[in-house]
Parts: structure tokens; sequence; C-alpha cells
């Protein structure tokens, strides 16, 4: 048995700023198509809501934040 190789960051995620109230997306590319992606904010997993959208294409993985607070930092 061979272990399958991880996947890799080709593009990381960017600082970004945005006005509180609004939406922010941060976007990354991984090496593998269709890799189990988790969003964390420090130690805690973060859950798709209406605060939080999720999604996956492929290999470009995007974390939607919306209604955006000065905690969201």
């Amino acid at each position: 048995v061979v272990p399958a190789m991880p996947a890799l960051f080709l593009k990381k995620l960017r600082n970004q700023e945005a006005k509180e109230g609004s939406v922010v997306a941060l976007r990354a590319e991984l090496s593998k198509h269709d890799t189990p992606v988790k969003w964390k904010k420090g130690s805690v997993l973060l859950q798709a809501s209406n605060k939080y959208e999720m999604k996956q294409t492929g290999s470009a993985v995007e974390l939607l934040i919306h209604n955006l607070q000065l905690k969201d930092a």
C-alpha cells in the first residue's frame, strides 16, 4: 500500500480588508481536486451557516464571511 501524497496549497489565502457589514471571500487553490477542506478560525472549526458559506469547485476552495464584524479579523 502506497500512502497518498497530501494536498498542497498552490495559491494561498491572502490578507484582505473590508468594511463592517460587508462580505469577504477568502480563496485558495489546492494541488488536488475535491480534497476535503475544513475551515477554522484559530482552533474553532467553522460550520456552514448564515455567517459562513463554504464553496469548492475542483481544486478551488472559497470561504465567504457575511456581515463582517471586527471579531472576524
